[in-house]
């Protein structure tokens, strides 16, 4: 038994894939893979499991199944109710009945397990031509759990970065404290699909590794570990603009950092399909916060280049701040481009990074060219523009990247077998 390709077809399911529209996305997640209903029963024998083993299995996947999809036709919603606004009571749920079916699930993948090709586990694919994928291998199920597992967390994180009234005046903002909680859900989720690479996969046969829909593929696993990374050094880097005490050392070594992992985003992502739905919409969000990540380290290599008193220094600052302007410009016509694409989403108020460099980056850019051009008016020199002396940008300095996906490891399985100890 192997891997094969069906057509939704349950009544009074909504499909993520077929939504108009997501609301307001601050965070991308390519839609909830959706577990769909699977009876045990009726596939695992009487010499396999106890029944009472086998209801309890099957209890704990249902629960998994009515959470995730009632959570996948809500999810990114247009402002959804307050308390899963707050902290997500829903998303917090799934995430831990996921966790409570793990160590049951990896029973079934137990090394000599003559379980192991007896369940045929199906899931709903989003990104994938193919609207559902089955196969008869329990680490299949185990990778999906994770995946799920992950963007659950980016649905929590796209949650708290929604502006919402503190009833203090001053209109809908996103906190400090939501930012930095958001930072944790970023590295967890990494985590996540880092096991799910290094630790999963390995397990699933490479002919039945190349039949995975495109929603599990090792580079789209890898990517969204390292989107989840980019979208937390962001958050860091906003909180550092916001902090006196933070350095244009430390926010351009973030800046940089931001880019790395949005290259490595890039360069990871395996070919998606572009003519439909979430595919498109994915491969537009990585050119925005890739273009986005360019316009913030420029910027800030810039003003430090422009500490600098040689004239040579002051012409590479001016050519890292046009630099800034044409890269943040194109990222709002890239964003502008995610946004119209189908499923059509939302662009909450600008806040942190993103606000800061829209407004800084033209004024100082701006200013900068202007106080070049008036000092070589003054010297009496021809004044033909910095835009003809710098044809290229300087180079941008090189970090390490000081984030790590937080560390995670499967659970231990339980004793599920008849006849195991259950003491």
């Amino acid at each position: 038994m192997g891997c094969g390709a069906s057509k939704w077809s349950d009544p009074g399911v909504v499909r993520q894939r077929g939504l108009s529209s997501v609301g307001e996305v601050v965070v991308f997640l390519p839609g909830l893979r959706v577990p769909r209903t699977i009876h045990f029963s009726q596939q695992l024998g009487a010499d396999d499991l106890d029944k009472s083993a086998v209801e309890r299995l099957t209890a704990l996947r249902a629960r998994v199944v009515a959470m995730a999809t009632q959570e996948s036709s809500a999810a990114l919603k247009p402002r959804r109710k307050a308390a899963a606004r707050h902290g997500g009571s829903s998303t917090a749920n799934l995430l831990q009945a996921l966790e409570e079916y793990l160590p049951a699930l990896l029973e079934l993948v137990e090394e000599g397990s003559e379980m192991r090709n007896k369940v045929e586990f199906v899931w709903a694919n989003q990104e994938d031509v193919a609207e559902e994928t089955s196969m008869a291998d329990p680490w299949y199920e185990v990778l999906s759990v994770l995946h799920l597992m992950a963007m659950v967390c980016f649905l929590q994180a796209n949650t708290l970065l929604l502006p919402r009234p503190y009833g203090d005046g001053h209109g809908p903002r996103v906190s400090e404290e939501s930012r930095q909680a958001t930072v944790d859900l970023f590295l967890k989720a990494a985590g996540y699909l880092d096991c799910a690479v290094h630790h999963v996969l390995i397990h699933i046969p490479p002919e039945r590794r190349r039949e995975l829909p495109v929603d599990l593929a090792e580079g789209n696993l890898k990517a969204l570990s390292l989107q989840g990374l980019g979208q937390g050094v962001d958050m860091q880097l906003g909180l550092a603009i916001e902090n006196p005490k933070a350095t244009l050392a430390v926010k351009r070594r973030l800046a940089c950092e931001m880019i790395k992992c949005w290259k490595q985003v890039k360069d990871s992502i395996p070919e998606l399909p572009l003519s439909d739905g979430w595919g498109r919409k994915h491969a537009l969000f990585v050119k925005w916060k890739y273009v986005e990540a360019k316009a913030a380290a420029y910027y800030f290599h810039g003003l430090i280049l422009d500490e600098g008193e040689t004239e040579k220094s002051q012409e590479t600052a001016i050519a890292a701040l046009q630099s800034s302007e044409e890269f943040i410009n194109e990222s709002k016509r890239a964003s502008e481009a995610f946004h119209t694409a189908p499923p059509t989403s939302r662009s909450p108020s600008a806040f942190g990074t993103t606000k800061y460099l829209f407004d800084m980056i033209p004024k100082d850019a701006k200013s900068k060219f202007q106080s070049y051009q008036d000092l070589n008016t003054q010297k009496g020199e021809l004044n033909i523009g910095v835009s003809k002396i710098i044809v290229t940008p300087p180079p941008l300095p090189d970090f390490p990247l000081a984030l790590n996906p937080e560390d995670y490891e499967l659970p231990y399985s339980d004793p599920l077998q008849k006849g195991a100890n259950h003491g």
